[in-house]
């Protein structure tokens, strides 16, 4: 029985310290576009139209579910080729915020939880907010420099910032 529960108590420790080796990372991007908060998130908010205005994305469709409803699972395809499975975990039109999970990724992330947020700033003016939760896929205790935190963290603020400023542009000139 001591056996065992030194053993037990090994795979714990040896646990905890692969998840100490991939940390909790986090990445929030914030854009001010001049106009109505009701014309941003009208535009933003559809489950299935992130390929309206995020520059990345060819193709979105929902494979479960209905559009704007949580448990709603969608397949974003990209430009650059791979694929992108999320599902949404909560949609507040009022609130003008959704919340969605990657399910299956070429990106380098793992535990992946996003929200996106649009907030009146003033009249004709809002405040677009995407924020995200995840760890990097490769959860080992020495990634290789395309697996690393910094390249987890890169690849989604990249894609934050272009999606935020393309959505910008898009309502601006509308």
């Amino acid at each position: 029985m001591k056996m065992i529960t030194t053993a037990f108590a090994i795979s714990v420790l040896a646990s905890g310290l692969c998840m100490a080796a991939a940390p909790q990372l986090h990445v929030r991007k914030t854009i001010t576009i001049d106009a109505s908060a009701d014309k941003v998130w009208h535009l933003a908010k559809n489950f299935d139209g992130l390929n309206a205005w995020h520059p990345a994305v060819a193709k979105d469709e929902i494979l479960e579910g209905s559009n704007d409803r949580v448990g709603a699972v969608r397949l974003l395809t990209l430009k650059g080729g791979g694929t992108v499975k999320e599902k949404l975990l909560g949609f507040d039109s009022s609130g003008r915020m959704f919340k969605y999970a990657i399910l299956e990724s070429v990106l380098p992330v793992s535990g992946y939880s996003s929200t996106f947020v649009v907030k009146s700033i003033g009249k004709d003016k809002a405040s677009v907010t995407w924020s995200g939760r995840f760890q990097r896929k490769n959860l080992g205790d020495n990634p290789a420099d395309n697996e690393n935190d910094k390249t987890a963290v890169d690849t989604i603020s990249g894609v934050y910032q272009s999606g935020l400023d393309n959505l910008k542009k898009v309502i601006e000139a509308q």
